[in-house]
């Protein structure tokens, strides 16, 4: 499923670990839109957790220093 640019720029911040009170001052919109984004993110992601959240940003190369690989290590 694809991501709105707003819903991709509010899951890289949920990623930094930054609460919807900061997301909303740092986009500037209001923490009602931000937890709106933040339903929809995980809705269109299927999943119900930060964990799942923060898994699929890793998979889609949004989070900076890791790599994901489906690859069983030996």
């Amino acid at each position: 499923m694809n991501l709105s640019e707003r819903e991709k720029q509010v899951l890289e911040l949920i990623v930094e670990e930054l609460s919807s009170q900061d997301i909303a001052k740092k986009l500037k919109i209001s923490i009602r839109t931000v937890d709106t984004h933040r339903k929809n993110i995980s809705k269109k992601l299927q999943t119900k957790s930060l964990i799942g959240l923060t898994k699929h940003a890793i998979r889609a190369g949004m989070v900076a220093g890791f790599r994901y690989s489906n690859r069983k290590q030996p």
